[in-house]
């Protein structure tokens, strides 16, 4: 009887436990991320069309340049940058691509530069779900190739990503402070 009793207050007490509201104002929401994520889509519309599919997206951090120097400085030249700010930024083709004379599978990557002042080695890698680049690792490269940065006529405050449509399929724009790149994307 005792063991009945025992099993009994358990049962009671695991569904009025189960039965508890949460209150939403106890809840640990995080504050307001000073660099929000974003994502951009080709086609552009497709986010608004009930017809278009995506081709590619990218998921990426906006961090400010808060008039701050960025590529030289915060951004340093010659080592592996996330693309943005917070985890590494990803790019998910739905289809298979060309980018720097290579074909690419459909499927979502992690997407890196390395900039320099007069150029950007773009690095598209295997390994996603990173925070920033402090796990990069180089052996899982699918493709890198370099890019020209092209200086803007006036500063970005937010790094933005955005495409163009081409004959063959898109140019992938990245730009932030006063300095922005651009590389092709074919789609197959």
């Amino acid at each position: 009887m005792k063991k009945l009793i025992i099993a009994a207050s358990l049962l009671i007490g695991v569904s009025a436990f189960s039965q508890a509201k949460l209150d939403p104002t106890k809840l640990n929401y995080f504050s307001v991320d000073v660099s929000p994520m974003d994502a951009a889509y080709y086609p552009i519309q497709v986010t608004s069309s009930k017809s278009d599919t995506p081709k590619v997206k990218v998921v990426y951090s906006r961090p400010q340049k808060k008039n701050r120097v960025v590529f030289g400085n915060l951004v340093k030249f010659g080592d592996i940058w996330r693309f943005g700010a917070n985890e590494n930024s990803e790019i998910k083709f739905y289809t298979p691509v060309v980018i720097g004379g290579k074909e690419i599978p459909a499927g979502t990557y992690s997407i890196f530069a390395i900039p320099f002042e007069k150029e950007w080695t773009i690095v598209l890698n295997s390994d996603i779900d990173k925070w920033g680049a402090y796990a990069y690792d180089k052996s899982k490269d699918v493709v890198r190739f370099n890019v020209p940065v092209e200086k803007t006529s006036s500063p970005i405050e937010y790094f933005s990503v955005t495409f163009v449509q081409t004959k063959s399929g898109a140019d992938l724009y990245a730009g932030w402070d006063n300095s922005q790149v651009k590389f092709p994307i074919e789609f197959k």
